[in-house]
Formats: structure tokens, sequence, C-alpha cells
């Protein structure tokens, strides 16, 4: 039976569970302790028992999955069958896989004469662990019910023992999401230790010149290019968090301002959706357009003015585009954060005698201020993570200028840059990708610091 199928079989198991518990649990009225009542309503007699019958089988399955897999590699592995195998460990992991693609069907022939003689063994041992799973979780399943369905009176605690489990539940969900966040520091600060163990932290940080390279040949054993990562640091900060926010934060919050405060309803009603519909433009699209048409269009520009060092792929390019992007990120945080300023305090501003622009200025924006920096910090996390923009409309050149016309990178496109293609993980050029991620989840931490930090001084200023 396939795993699939064992699933559904447990859920059935356990929604008969419910439906018996709970009819018995139904004729407890008036037989209970206090006042003719039991503890708990018959649904929570019915939860108790599916949830015995189905969590226990089911976790056994997902234990019991990678361990017959293992079993079953062991059964052939060790069959008369397999001691022709070749000794080499590319070679046998080669047959043996095809042995097992052979047994499950997703193979019609074979190009190694010894996988077809392995895939009747690698079946036979397969049909026989499933059988054992499979009798083993519904054994499970029967006993985790009956043990249940046993328990079930008026006085049993059924409400209790269920909140608890699910209190269990969603603690470990909790958690989930706390180790994944510690699991990516860890391998994050593990690699960038290997990394800063063959380069100079310092040299990392502050050196000005990127150039990573690894020998070709013997006689450049000593080659180990340079990782000077300021450059990517500026282009990082130049495109997504100077040029991208010089676009997004003004248009973002003008238009936030004229949706809440001016537009007539029926023209927020379709130009609201319009504006948030560019937060679901795939970033390729957005990289397209960027290299296509605006890149060119500054080109031109700039050799018009006479700027010196213009080029075809140019900061200024992916900051314009990227900052239309997060356009919609700045603008609903701004508009949440606006409609949710109390009414009294617009009248109160206007009562006083203050204009609208002012009631603006000096009431709503200095209210909604919280909200506007959430929205504001979420941009510039987006705009910093951003790849193909860059990609495609700025390069792949670390240069260190101010020139906004001129060709940079960013910290998250040398990351694909040096994860792309057959690395090894045991060079600094490999090794430098986990560096520049951990710089960039620790800046990216910090301003999520001090955004909070911002957040709650103004709101215990305005709440």
């Amino acid at each position: 039976m396939s795993p699939l199928a064992i699933f559904f079989v447990i859920i059935g198991l356990g929604l008969l569970g419910w439906i018996s518990a709970r009819t018995r649990a139904s004729a407890f009225a008036g037989v209970g302790e206090a006042k003719g009542r039991p503890h708990s309503l018959p649904a929570y007699h019915g939860w108790y028992v599916a949830l015995w019958a189905a969590l226990p089988a089911l976790l056994f399955l997902a234990l019991w999955a990678p361990l017959s897999s293992h079993l079953t590699m062991e059964a052939v592995v060790k069959s008369p069958p397999a001691a022709t195998l070749p000794a080499f460990e590319m070679q046998r992991n080669a047959i043996l896989a095809e042995a097992r693609e052979l047994a499950e069907g997703t193979r019609t022939a074979s190009f190694n004469p010894q996988a077809g003689a392995l895939a009747e063994t690698y079946k036979a041992a397969a049909v026989r662990y499933d059988l054992m799973g499979t009798v083993a979780s519904l054994l499970l399943a029967f006993a985790g019910g009956a043990f249940a369905f046993s328990r079930i009176g008026p006085a049993f605690r059924a409400r209790t023992r269920v909140e608890r489990l699910v209190m269990g539940g969603l603690l470990v969900a909790s958690l989930i999401a706390i180790l994944t966040t510690i699991g990516i520091v860890l391998s994050l600060l593990f690699e960038s230790l290997r990394f800063f163990s063959m380069v100079s932290p310092f040299e990392f940080l502050f050196g000005l010149d990127w150039s990573p390279q690894t020998a070709m040949r013997a006689d450049q054993a000593g080659s180990s290019g340079a990782f000077g990562a300021i450059p990517l640091f500026w282009g990082t900060i130049f495109i997504g968090a100077i040029i991208a926010m010089l676009v997004a934060i003004p248009l973002g919050l003008m238009s936030a301002i004229y949706l809440t405060q001016y537009a007539k309803p029926a023209v927020r009603r379709w130009m609201k959706p319009l504006l948030e519909m560019l937060a679901g433009v795939p970033t390729v699209v957005y990289g397209y357009f960027a290299a296509l048409t605006v890149a060119p269009a500054i080109r031109d520009f700039g050799r018009m003015l006479g700027i010196a060092g213009t080029s075809s792929e140019s900061a200024l390019a992916a900051g314009l585009v990227m900052g239309i992007m997060i356009i919609p990120f700045v603008s609903s945080m701004a508009d949440d954060s606006l409609n949710a300023v109390p009414q009294a305090m617009r009248d109160g501003s206007l009562a006083m005698g203050a204009t609208s622009s002012e009631t603006i200025r000096k009431v709503l924006i200095p209210a909604a201020l919280p909200g506007i920096v959430g929205g504001v910090l979420l941009a510039v996390s987006r705009a910093i993570g951003e790849t193909m923009i860059v990609v495609m409309a700025a390069g792949l050149a670390a240069n260190l200028t101010l020139n906004p016309f001129a060709s940079v990178t960013t910290v998250t496109t040398q990351i694909v840059q040096l994860l792309t293609g057959d690395q090894e993980f045991d060079s600094a050029k490999t090794l430098a990708a986990f560096a520049l991620g951990l710089v960039l989840f620790i800046v990216t931490l910090l301003l999520n610091i001090v955004a909070l930090r911002v957040v709650k001084k103004y709101r215990e200023a305005y709440e």
C-alpha cells in the first residue's frame, strides 16, 4: 500500500473514532458530576479519540519512510546479486539508483545488466518493508483509538487534554521558525569562519578591490584574488537604499496621502488595486524593462549631457526600476497607517483652524509614522535583496563610484555569481558568498532593530 493510501486510511480511522466517541459522549447529558453535566462537550471527546488514533500512526509513518528506504537499500546491497557490483563508489551508486528506478517503475529499461538483476531484489525488499510499516501504523491507529475510547466518561477532562495538545502544536509551529532562523545563522557562520580562515576579515570588510579568483594552473597557486567587499556594499546601498528609496518613498507616500485624503471612493476603488498590482509583477519582467527600455534611455541622456563614464548598464537604471517595483510596499503600509489614525485627531485639527494640508503634515503623518517607517524598512529590505534587476540593468562590475550613470554591482548579485555552476566549497572564491550573506543578514537585522526602536518611540508619543 502506498504511503498516500495509508495516510488516508489513518485519517479515515481518526474520523471513525471522532464519530463514535462523539456519539457515545452525547449520551452523558445529565450523568455528570456537578449539576448533572459532564465535564467536556461531546466534540472534545471526539477530537480526543481522533487525535489518539491518527497522530501516533502518522508520526510513525513519517519516521518509517526514510528508515524503510535505508533498510531496503541495505537488503539490496547484502543480496547475492550485489556481490558482483564494482568497487568504484560512483559506478556502484549509479547501478543501485538505476535498480531503484526500475523497481519503482520510473524507468522502463536498464542501461546496465546488473541493475535489472537487482531490481527484483529491490522490489521484494521494498514490498516487505512497506507491508511492515503498513501493519505497524494500522496497529498503532487501532491501539491509540481503543485506548482513548476506553477513557471516555462523564468526568473525563477531554477538553483539557485536547487544548493542551493544540497548545503543544502551536508551540512546535512557533519553534520551527525560530529553529530555522538559528539553522540559517549557523550555516552562514560556519562557512564564513572557513572563509575568514583564508582571507583576513579586515581585508574583506574594508578592502577596496573585489576580484575573486582561484588558481587555474599549478604556477598560479599563490593567486587567491582580492576580496575587498566595500564596492559591493556601496553598490547595494547606492542602488537599493539611495536611488530606489528616492523614487519609492516620495511616490509611495504621496500616493497614499492622495488615496486616503483626497481621492473619491470610486477613484480609490480602482486606483488602489492597480497600484498594488506592481508588487505582483515578476522581477524578471522589471529586469527586462530596465535593460531594454530604461537603461538605453539613461545612457543616451547621460551622453547627451556629456557625463564621463556613462554606461549602458548603470546604477540609475536599476535604481529607478527598483524604486517603481517597491512603491506598493511603501504605499500600502502608509495607506493603512493613515486610515488607522483616529478621526477625532483629524476633526480636532480642522476645528482649530488648520487646513487639510497642515492637518496631513502636522497631525496625520506624525501619528502614522510607525506604520510608514515599517513600510519604508520593508521596502529597503526588499530592495537590498533584489538580484534580477541588478544583473540585467546594473551589470557585474564592482566599481566604487558616485556616478549613477556608471555600472555597479550588489552583494546579492555577486552571491549568485559565486555560487553559479559547479563549485567546490573549499576555495575562498566560493566561501566568499557565505561571508557576503552573513554581512547582509547582520545589516538587515540592525535595520529591523532600529525600525523597532523608532516605531516604539513614536507609538508611545501618539497613543
